[in-house]
């Protein structure tokens, strides 16, 4: 008499064994997914990316070519206005170049090259000379004090402080480095050591415009935040990244937590922030029941990464929630075309629709699990942008402003000493801020540098009202 499958012990193991294999083979295709992710699928940076990602491949087949695009205007550089010209020329033909024949004017256009040109930058070397003096009512010798400039500033004027302070700022140069252009293009040898003096001059500078926009950010009614690692003497700390309409702050703190947004922002802030997913937002979210737009591009990124794993039921739900995702930013794209109340209508209703599909019909797998959860506890809070006004969906904007920073560890390393976070806070803080509103950084610096040195207060970055 034959044994049934149930009780045969053969069968039980072999059934035991399979089960395992299909659990190890789904185990190790989201792990090989995971060690897939990109920049497009999930909220790594686009510099990670090993192998970049493909775009998409035009619908009739055709590959875009080098240069100008069809259909987009044409960019050409304004010439210099002929106040700025420093000489003019005026080249005529003798004769035909091509059959030496006599010719004359023909009326046309004048075709016109500007060629602009540097010369080595002057250098102007001032002395001042403090005679000594003797009191004979003191019985003391004296001299007359310097001037409040010269004095603060000693070696390096302001002028050139302002340069040295746009080198290392703006354009990532380390002593080193300005030390050759200051000596091979401007022609003055410093020392290291009056070059890292320079930079605490600034600083010092700099103190008054930064205290007062910190000051400024529990006030602000939207606030796009970020944060990224900081190298400083062999320890990580963290570079905070505060994006409001007209300025940017940047804050290093030895902290990645929310009680650093506290520390910033207050129990009580009553704007709105645009952030990530991390962590410390939902805390501070939670803790202080702020209003958060999360990132939808980030979330965006996570559910097409749902769509490239293995288990076709997780592939599925990341799908259908990809398409409802797609139909909302369709509504996005329409907002110009349709009427305000029609408008908001359809971008309700694609608002909710993607709610629901991020609840319903969620297979029981943890990549699934997670994506719903999230959804469940925070789903609302990734469409604040639809009720609220001036709010964006994404948290693009301080992801710009951001970037620099990255840039400038992978160049310089980082820094080494307290004194070397407060300088980058302030000058990213002034770059950032003076690039956001057209101004000039350099030209900031130096007024920022002359009133240092003549001891009077320094301009301030704080917005003016429109």
């Amino acid at each position: 008499m034959n044994s049934s499958p149930d009780s045969c012990p053969r069968c039980r193991e072999l059934e035991t064994r399979l089960a395992a294999l299909e659990a190890e083979i789904r185990r190790l295709g989201e792990q090989l997914a995971a060690s897939r992710k990109n920049s497009a699928t999930s909220s790594k940076p686009p510099s990670s990316d090993i192998v970049k990602p493909k775009p998409a491949p035009a619908p009739d087949g055709s590959k875009r070519t080098i240069g100008g695009q069809p259909g987009h205007p044409m960019h050409v550089r304004e010439p210099f206005p002929a106040g700025h010209i420093t000489s003019f020329h005026r080249h005529e033909p003798d004769a035909c170049p091509d059959c030496g024949g006599v010719v004359r004017p023909s009326g046309t256009d004048d075709r016109v090259v500007q060629q602009v040109d540097v010369t080595r930058p002057p250098l102007t070397v001032e002395q001042h000379t403090r005679p000594g003096f003797w009191c004979d009512h003191c019985q003391k010798s004296c001299v007359a004090p310097l001037p409040p400039g010269i004095d603060r500033g000693g070696l390096v004027g302001p002028n050139l402080t302002a340069l040295i302070a746009f080198l290392k700022g703006s354009c990532h140069a380390s002593y080193s480095t300005i030390r050759t252009f200051l000596r091979d293009v401007a022609g003055v040898t410093i020392a290291r050591g009056t070059l890292a003096k320079t930079i605490d001059k600034v600083t010092a500078a700099l103190d008054g415009p930064y205290e007062e926009l910190l000051n400024m950010l529990p006030g602000e009614a939207v606030l796009n935040i970020d944060e990224t690692g900081h190298h400083d003497n062999g320890k990580l700390w963290w570079t905070w990244c505060l994006r409001a309409d007209l300025y940017t702050i940047y804050k290093i703190d030895a902290g990645r937590g929310a009680d650093v947004l506290m520390k910033l922002l207050g129990r009580d802030f009553e704007g709105v922030i645009g952030c990530d997913y991390f962590s410390a937002y939902r805390r501070y979210m939670r803790v202080c029941g702020v209003t958060v737009q999360f990132c939808l591009a980030h979330l965006i990124r996570d559910v097409k990464f749902l769509t490239t794993l293995p288990d076709a039921p997780t592939r599925t739900y990341g799908e259908r929630l990809r398409e409802s995702l797609r139909a909302l930013f369709g509504v996005i794209h329409r907002r110009e075309k349709l009427p305000t109340a029609e408008f908001d209508r359809q971008l309700t209703a694609a608002r909710d629709e993607v709610l629901r599909t991020g609840l319903a019909a969620v297979p029981p797998t943890r990549r699934a699990a997670n994506m719903a959860k999230r959804f469940r506890l925070h789903g609302e809070s990734f469409f604040t942008f639809v009720t609220t006004p001036g709010v964006e969906p994404t948290n693009n904007l301080a992801e710009q402003a951001i970037r620099f920073v990255v840039i400038d560890r992978h160049i310089t390393q980082g820094t080494r000493s307290e004194a070397g976070r407060r300088w980058s806070e302030r000058i990213w803080t002034v770059i950032a801020t003076c690039a956001g509103r057209g101004l000039s950084a350099y030209e900031y610096l130096g007024e920022c540098v002359r009133n240092w040195f003549a001891g009077r207060p320094s301009p301030s970055l704080r917005p003016v009202p429109a």
